[in-house]
């Protein structure tokens, strides 16, 4: 079995919750009431994205990912 990391983003929603995704997987989305319950939801919808591409005969995606912040002055 193998295994991979890949970067998340968490978002509060406005209405309570939050929204998680990851940037580098495509339309691989998801949600929680709490913090907790939205990793544990984004991990299994990114392994259920990962079994459809192998499923698909497709490379599994890699990460190629860089994240920095930058200042804006007003």
């Amino acid at each position: 079995m193998a295994t991979y990391r890949y970067t998340i983003i968490l978002e509060r929603e406005a209405d309570g919750g939050f929204h998680a995704y990851s940037p580098a997987l495509k339309g691989c989305h998801s949600q929680g009431d709490s913090l907790d319950e939205a990793i544990d939801n984004i991990r299994e919808a990114i392994g259920a994205y990962l079994e459809s591409v192998e499923a698909h005969g497709e490379p599994i995606p890699r990460e190629d990912l860089l994240i920095k912040p930058v200042e804006v002055a007003l």
